[in-house]
């Protein structure tokens, strides 16, 4: 063997389908979720009203494909976590340590990052800090991030599956069963639950709105845990298609999505399914759904080599982080209008609402596909 050739490696493929899954998720963030109120202004079928109801959160208790786009975003972290899990307990600790500084280093990152996302748009970080909004979408994702790493360096794939049901049925034991302090056992209001009990005595700053329950609060980054673990979980399952076949791998992952989602209804008659709270419920509904997204997303993707289609998907989550961020520190809609502008008012009233949604998504398409043909590739 030469010396170039014991010097080349191979090259592990991408998983395309991550990227593009992701990107699903943000494109909704982005200004997607305009586009079904802009058919009906077009067309005026009422069906796109149903539709349009599913681009909102839930009131409390319930359901809406908008309550995926965090969870399943969560979710994602742990399968790219899981497509190549290290364990690092047998290190020595001058090789783990730069593992636990890069680790700590993206959990303040994304913190700090999602306080100035909730800042944004002009108003400024206040210089109070008792102003401050410091919980946030970027701060859960570190949060369970964070967690879910040290569990998969330091612990074995069985202690992991047992955390993550004693996680989920620990938070429903203390939700359900015991008393708040000064209130009631299984209260799951907003004033009333545990999770308002602890935001008013943990969280510093302001919460989301002055709510009782902030929706990225303190308690409920537990079970947030879960759906990372669970991503791990598919991610260590796919990384092991070539040895169980991978169209076997996308009908397991179809399959697991359709009994965690059983699974999460069926508890929901005692433990409703709840975004705010983060219910353990709400956990398998939302990981039930990302398997099963994960499971068409792989298929298409990447067993059936549906890259060119899935373009605009992947070049949104390869700079996922860069983008969310974006939709809160810069004004997008002026971006669109300041370009397309002319176009927009050259249409029809009936036609505007569509196409300043297609320019609002396309100056970001643009901007992200310039990036990506470049290899900008930002991440924390």
């Amino acid at each position: 063997m030469t010396t170039t050739q014991a010097q080349v490696k191979p090259v592990k493929k991408r998983l395309a389908s991550l990227d593009a899954l992701r990107g699903m998720d943000m494109f909704w963030i982005l200004g997607g979720q305009s586009i079904f109120a802009a058919l009906f202004i077009l067309t005026g079928w009422t069906g796109w009203k149903a539709f349009e109801a599913h681009t909102v959160h839930s009131q409390w208790h319930g359901f809406t494909f908008y309550d995926l786009i965090f969870p399943l975003f969560i979710f994602l972290s742990g399968v790219a976590m899981g497509l190549a899990p290290k364990r690092i307990d047998h290190l020595p600790w001058n090789e783990r340590k730069e593992f636990y500084r890069k680790a700590i280093k993206r959990l303040l990152l994304l913190s700090a990052l999602g306080v100035m996302y909730n800042h944004g748009w002009g108003t400024g970080i206040p210089l109070a800090l008792d102003e401050i909004r410091y919980a946030s979408v970027l701060g859960r994702i570190a949060v369970a991030w964070f967690f879910c790493a040290m569990l998969v360096w330091h612990t074995s794939i069985r202690t992991q599956v047992f955390t993550a049901i004693g996680l989920l049925l620990g938070y429903w034991v203390l939700m359900s069963f015991i008393p708040v302090p000064g209130g009631s056992a299984g209260d799951l209001s907003a004033a009333g639950s545990w999770n308002a009990w602890f935001d008013k005595y943990f969280l510093p700053g302001i919460s989301y709105q002055n709510r009782a329950v902030d929706p990225e609060g303190v308690l409920s980054n537990l079970p947030a845990i879960v759906n990372a673990m669970i991503g791990v979980f598919a991610g260590q399952l796919i990384a092991k298609a070539s040895k169980i076949g991978e169209w076997k791998t996308a009908a397991i992952l179809f399959v697991a999505g359709v009994i965690s989602i059983c699974l999460g209804w069926l508890w929901d008659l005692q433990f409703p399914v709840n975004k705010e709270l983060w219910t353990s419920s709400f956990v398998l509904v939302t990981v039930g759904w990302s398997a099963i997204l994960l499971a068409v997303f792989y298929a298409l993707v990447d067993i059936l080599n549906g890259q060119k289609l899935a373009y605009p998907f992947v070049i949104i989550g390869a700079n996922s982080i860069i983008i969310y961020l974006a939709s809160s520190l810069v004004n997008w809609e002026f971006v669109s209008r300041s370009v397309f502008g002319g176009f927009i008012s050259a249409a029809s009233e009936q036609w505007q609402p569509l196409i300043g949604v297609i320019a609002l998504l396309l100056v970001q398409l643009l901007v992200l596909h310039w990036m990506y043909k470049r290899k900008i590739f930002v991440s924390v």
